[in-house]
């Protein structure tokens, strides 16, 4: 029962995708699978043959104590394994490139930005553009790329939303950055993948991917908001609190992501892959 809630939760995130990074994640897992599986089930069922066929009571097996050497064993047992992990890691070294996080979608459809903000114990999304925020639950639209900035007002954490695709790290101080689309409308799960103390179990928040006009229609709702998120405001937002329901600003401080991200480092925004990390931003 056990194995089988867990082949439950792969289901419904990493082996159930529903975006085009997401879908890419699955194949190099499943290929990666089939190919490993090449060594692992002949191993297995040799080493139940061997068991069976050379028990103590089969008198018919050939019994040779002094046997030591086989040329043809040792190019295999070396040349297979050898050519699965120089095939791999070709695999592995070319889909790592073509899914890293930091390279932006290629699509015919202007970006969205949301800028991300993992607090104790809660999600904040920032949508500049928008100039509207929530907590806890993020929309987006089918078919639109997705451009995350994010970062920490607390300890480390990991932004992971399982049926979208790749999880990165949130950190005070830095901004990191994660590039994703959804291909289906849908209600996924997020959730922090780093534990970040009592009240990680409920550090997670829902993803709604609907259509445009759908989209456009929970703006407008956010924006019905009578709380607005600047700075004082944002402090009591981010006081440690558990079990966090949903809740929308219908204006954001424009520099609100910046000074949160800046007052850890003397004004400055570091982006650990921007060679000109130490500039202000």
């Amino acid at each position: 029962m056990l194995a089988i809630s867990f082949l439950s939760a792969c289901t419904q995130g990493v082996l159930d995708p529903k975006g085009r990074v997401g879908v890419a994640e699955k194949s190099l897992i499943a290929t990666s699978t089939w190919v490993m599986l090449i060594v692992v089930v002949p191993v297995i069922v040799l080493t139940l043959w061997f068991a069976w066929r050379y028990r103590a009571s089969n008198l018919s097996a050939t019994y040779a104590p002094t046997w030591a050497h086989s040329t043809a064993i040792e190019v295999a047992i070396w040349a297979i394994p050898s050519l699965i992990i120089l095939y791999l890691g070709i695999l592995t070294w070319k889909t790592t490139h073509e899914l890293d996080p930091y390279r932006p979608l290629q699509s015919q459809v202007k970006p969205l930005d949301i800028e991300v903000v993992a607090l104790d114990w809660k999600w904040l999304f920032i949508y500049p553009d928008l100039g509207v925020a929530s907590i806890n639950q993020l929309a987006i639209p089918v078919g639109r790329p997705v451009n995350f900035r994010i970062t920490s007002d607390s300890v480390m954490n990991s932004f992971f939303i399982p049926q979208l695709g790749s999880q990165v790290y949130s950190m005070a101080g830095m901004q990191t950055r994660l590039h994703l689309i959804a291909d289906k409308p849908g209600d996924y799960g997020g959730e922090s993948a780093n534990f970040s103390g009592r009240g990680f179990s409920d550090m997670k928040f829902r993803v709604l991917a609907t259509s445009p006009d759908a989209f456009n229609a929970w703006v407008a709702k956010v924006r019905t908001s009578s709380d607005h998120l600047d700075m004082d405001t944002y402090n009591t937002v981010a006081a440690p609190s558990e079990k966090v329901p949903v809740r929308y600003f219908s204006s954001v401080d424009p520099r609100l992501f910046h000074n949160i991200v800046a007052k850890y480092n003397n004004g400055n925004v570091l982006d650990p892959q921007d060679s000109s990390c130490g500039t202000q931003e």
